[in-house]
């Protein structure tokens, strides 16, 4: 009994040392497997600049989306006619106009991104838009205006100090 003990127990022990051995070479050669650190210019730090990045991408998106829907939102109200708060549309453009300054200038080197110049070049094409018809409408006030005050002055003079030749170009 004694004889099979001491097998048993030099069993276990060779069994534990063969796994001990065992682990210690796993062990080692887990060590040769790639690990991810934190080196400058390596590739986690690729990655965490590459997020940094999209954030800062989605954010200068965003603002030129908001900018570009202000802007889109007064021509629409224009050339439909209804009823515009302009010192309001006025005061939204250049809120939103600032913000995209200031994100352009904080992240110059996201001009290259094909994503944002295609939003800029979108918002470009609604501004020239917007442009033309905000054109458009000043033109009508100012003939309006041109129409009021002739009639105004028309109104007043009773044509004693006008000359004959005024009065026959009517």
């Amino acid at each position: 009994m004694q004889v099979l003990e001491g097998a048993t127990a030099m069993a276990i022990d060779q069994a534990v040392a063969e796994t001990e051995v065992m682990t210690t070479e796993a062990a080692a050669s887990d060590a040769l497997l790639p690990v991810l650190l934190p080196i400058a210019n390596g590739e986690a730090m690729a990655d965490a600049a590459d997020a940094v990045r999209s954030d800062e991408v989605r954010g200068l998106l965003a603002a030129i989306r908001r900018l570009a829907s202000i802007v889109e939102e007064e021509t629409v109200a224009l050339a439909t006619g209804q009823k515009i708060d302009f010192d309001d549309f006025s005061a939204r453009k250049s809120r939103s106009m600032l913000e995209f300054v200031r994100l352009m200038r904080a992240r110059m080197h996201l001009g290259a991104e094909i994503e944002i110049t295609e939003e800029i070049q979108r918002l470009r094409e609604k501004l020239e838009r917007n442009r033309s018809i905000l054109e458009m409408h000043y033109d009508a006030v100012r003939e309006v205006a041109s129409i009021i005050v002739k009639a105004v002055k028309e109104a007043e003079s009773d044509g004693t100090y006008t000359g004959r030749t005024v009065q026959d170009g009517k």
